[in-house]
């Protein structure tokens, strides 16, 4: 199809000249506290050896993902914000919109990776090391990146090769599916459908992965019926429990639903708690809950 639109304009968070500098200020610090907090928890598992384990493999990929979600979206944002700078080219917003749903896939499967990784330490910790080797990890780290790259190729070969002939203002502050599909001039019903259709098999299918994984956690622990496990298991999987509820619950309020129950104002606000809060939350939940990742970044602040 042929698109007469050749840029967006993205609306942004507000229209108010006297807060635009305040958010600004607000979503600097916070971008910058994104920044800092993941790219030190990178620098204290790598230099570590202690940490050099599947499970803090995983997590350095968790971090690697949460500095490139906020890097997508908030520098634009922050443009709009001090700079009014709100137009963003046709291909701009293409590749915006085809990173961010790679980083959202990204995760989603190595969530699913991470609670396999939970399940062998609790129900098989001896065998911990020779289950999940050093190949294993590559192999899923690689899984899930491919994954990710796959489910966003599909997204954006159907969003974008619809036809855009009218409005180009995008009720976000970032290329998004639903607000850029609200702008098309063709007909979306069969690639929302498509795009739900997919998005409920991958995500669903990562979903049972990990609930799974816990039941027989559950069931190990109860099976066990020892003093102290409840609270070994909890130390060992609190964590990404935690953030497995805090990410699945921003995301499916953000992506898992048709456009026509899409509420710009609302869905900003839910967007703004996946894009910038969660990657913000994911290093201080994985650092507060860890005595070993204490230790790590104690030693790394103390040589900074």
């Amino acid at each position: 199809n042929i698109s007469t639109v050749s840029e967006f304009v993205l609306v942004g968070l507000s229209d108010a000249p006297e807060i635009r500098l305040p958010l600004f200020v607000l979503f600097l610090l916070i971008y910058l506290a994104t920044m800092a907090s993941n790219i030190t928890l990178l620098v204290a598992i790598g230099t570590d050896s202690h940490l050099h384990s599947p499970m803090y493999f995983f997590l350095c990929n968790l971090s690697l993902l949460d500095i490139l979600c906020p890097t997508i979206t908030v520098p634009k944002m922050l443009g709009a914000l001090l700079l009014e700078n709100r137009e963003i080219s046709f291909f701009g917003c293409l590749f915006q919109h085809f990173s961010l749903i790679v980083v959202v896939g990204t995760e989603i499967f190595l969530l699913a990776v991470m609670a396999y990784d939970r399940y062998v330490a609790v129900c098989h910790p001896l065998r911990y090391l020779s289950i999940v080797s050093a190949k294993l990890c590559a192999q899923l780290a690689v899984g899930t990146w491919a994954a990710g790259l796959l489910n966003s190729l599909l997204h954006t070969s159907l969003v974008f090769t619809l036809s855009f002939c009218g409005p180009n203002k995008i009720q976000q502050y970032y290329c998004d599916i639903p607000p850029v599909l609200a702008l098309s001039c063709s007909s979306t019903r069969s690639r929302e459908l498509v795009v739900l259709a997919v998005a409920g098999v991958l995500g669903s299918s990562a979903c049972v992965v990990t609930v799974v994984s816990y039941i027989y956690i559950l069931l190990e622990i109860l099976s066990r019926n020892s003093s102290g496990i409840w609270q070994k298991a909890f130390s060992t999987c609190g964590s990404h429990l935690t953030v497995v509820c805090l990410f699945y619950g921003t995301t499916i309020c953000t992506y898992v639903r048709p456009s026509s129950t899409y509420s710009p104002h609302l869905d900003r606000v839910v967007s703004m708690l996946y894009g910038m809060l969660t990657p913000l939350l994911n290093p201080i939940i994985y650092s507060l809950r860890n005595k070993e990742v204490k230790r790590a970044l104690k030693r790394v602040i103390s040589r900074v």
